[in-house]
């Protein structure tokens, strides 16, 4: 999902320092200021901690100055689907919120299935919406500069000052559009970049080959489906865009962030030069690929059916690999499957080490807004405070109610039961935007994950590409009419189910001309290169 900075230099300073931040990950997907949020990854709360801090030295008092005479409830939205135990979590969460803020809050869910439709309905339709979550996957650039979300900088000094004080001020920086706030960044610090996620142990019990590129990942995915014939090779869902198409372009290619819109294409070395990868050679060979893996059977004839999430059938062990995931989301399900397979193993293989270089993620990559439709704006963001430095909030929407739903042992946090039993795993509320370094709970095997990130500092070069704000409105209806064709036309070629592909393209890019792609294309393309211009990007 995509993401993230603004210039060169505050790319820079997001840079995989100290905290680890994570995203779009079954985790999350955060950035870190080392100097302002210090912790490291493998540092741990006690567990005595967790829930007996007293309100003092938490900070439970209200920002002087915040009216809370009023009692209010606050409709809190995040992506994807909630866990079992949110009930539970969010009655603890109001009895402390209800004597602290004179607040209450209801936690919604989209669900991950066409999420990104009522998303869009959700800040279109006036709904009243007081917490929302933004990425730049989520068009957070775009959303902020057609005025979706309500501007920050007067009012986090009023209603959350403890907040405005514990996100570095560079990061502050870096999630401005047009020189307003309009998102309250995540701190902790990452790698969100891709990497073959495929079981290990049947790699080893059939002796295939490690997946480092498409000719080897294609290799064992032919080895699972002779050895293992009632797996799927690949877990693979209807979002075949995102999960499929986006991800294989990933491997090799040297974009600069991304994912590009409208079959844009933009290399990372040469980011003045912009062309249609709609309807090129480049997209010709990748389609022709993917047509194979289907004819093989590597995923589903119905795969723009399927609305599972990708991480689940390897959890399950209905399917043996993923064709990407990023280091921390990779972990998290690591983490689910061995809690009911212990004997399984799951392995992990970064694109940058094959693509040559690594972008740390953009303080734009997880964080929350209020939508201009919110009714308590100040009381939203004092309790959103709350959720960020208040170690006890944090911990029960992070993690669940400790001794119910995990232990922690050796500064290890431990999951009880398994991911089927309990009702409210790691992250369970898919929280990465709020959390907080200091507080954080690491799994053992998150050790993993770290080295993974060490390896990739070593390879690292800055985002170029997220702090750029699209303005679609000279375009806003060829756009939508665009979206169509997409979905209509690019999606069964994306999966692979188009018999003659060069056919197949020639439909998709008649239609998607017709939907007026070459005016989108240009009034894109004008922008990026102002962009690129007026951040020294050559």
């Amino acid at each position: 999902m995509h993401k993230p900075q603004k210039t060169v230099s505050l790319l820079l300073t997001v840079l995989l320092v100290g905290a680890a931040l994570s995203g779009c990950s079954g985790s999350g997907d955060k950035n870190d200021g080392e100097a302002s949020q210090g912790a490291s990854p493998s540092a741990s709360a006690k567990p005595s901690e967790s829930a007996s801090a007293s309100p003092e030295a938490s900070g439970s008092a209200s920002p002087s100055g915040l009216d809370t005479s009023k009692h209010v409830e606050l409709q809190f939205y995040m992506l994807g689907d909630a866990p079992k135990d949110l009930g539970i979590i969010q009655a603890e969460i109001n009895k402390m919120a209800e004597s602290e803020l004179n607040a209450t809050v209801k936690f919604n869910y989209t669900s991950w299935t066409d999420w990104d439709q009522k998303y869009k309905l959700l800040l279109s339709s006036g709904q009243p919406i007081d917490l929302i979550f933004t990425a730049d996957w989520t068009q957070y650039q775009a959303y902020a500069k057609k005025g979706a979300f309500l501007p920050l900088d007067e009012l986090l000094p009023k209603a959350s000052p403890k907040l405005q004080a514990f996100v570095p001020q560079d990061m502050w920086d870096a999630v401005k559009i047009d020189g307003k706030i309009y998102t309250v960044p995540a701190t902790f610090k990452e790698y969100v970049t891709n990497g073959f996620v495929y079981r290990e142990d049947l790699r080893e019990k059939y002796n295939l080959p490690v997946p480092k590129d498409i000719a080897s990942f294609e290799a064992y995915l032919d080895g699972i489906k002779k050895n293992e014939p009632d797996m799927q090779p690949l877990s693979m869902n209807s979002d075949v865009k995102t999960n499929l198409m986006d991800v294989f372009r990933e491997i090799n290619d040297d974009t600069v962030g991304g994912p590009l819109p409208y079959g844009i294409g933009i290399k990372y070395n040469k980011p003045t030069e912009v062309y249609s990868y709609w309807g090129s050679d480049e997209m010709k060979a990748d389609l022709t690929v993917i047509q194979r893996w289907q004819q093989k059977g590597f995923f589903a004839k119905n795969v723009l059916n399927v609305k599972d999430t990708m991480q689940a059938p390897i959890v399950s062990g209905k399917a043996a690999a993923m064709l990407g995931d990023n280091p921390n989301r990779f972990n998290d399900t690591q983490l689910k499957m061995q809690s009911s397979h212990p004997d399984w193993k799951l392995g992990y293989y970064p694109f940058p080490l094959t693509r040559g270089f690594a972008t740390p993620v953009h303080p734009i990559h997880n964080g929350f807004a209020i939508p201009k439709s919110s009714k308590n704006p100040e009381r939203a963001l004092a309790f959103y405070e709350k959720m960020v430095t208040d170690k006890r909030y944090n911990q029960l929407t992070q993690y669940g109610i400790e001794g119910k739903n995990y232990t922690v042992k050796d500064g290890y946090y431990k999951m009880i039961g398994d991911s089927t039993s309990n009702g409210f795993g790691r992250e369970g509320m898919n929280g990465w935007a709020w959390r907080n370094p200091e507080f954080m709970l690491f799994d053992k095997s998150f050790d993993g994950v770290k080295e993974i990130f060490a390896e990739l500092d070593k390879i690292q070069k800055p985002d170029i590409f997220t702090g750029f704000a699209e303005d679609y409105t000279p375009y806003q209806a060829e756009r939508a009419a665009l979206e169509q064709v997409e979905k209509q036309y690019f999606y069964p070629l994306y999966a692979g189910l188009v018999k003659n592909v060069d056919e197949g393209m020639k439909t998709a890019m008649d239609k998607a001309k017709q939907a007026g792609l070459e005016k989108v294309q240009e009034g894109y393309k004008k922008q990026w290169l102002e962009y690129t211009a007026a951040n020294g990007i050559q």
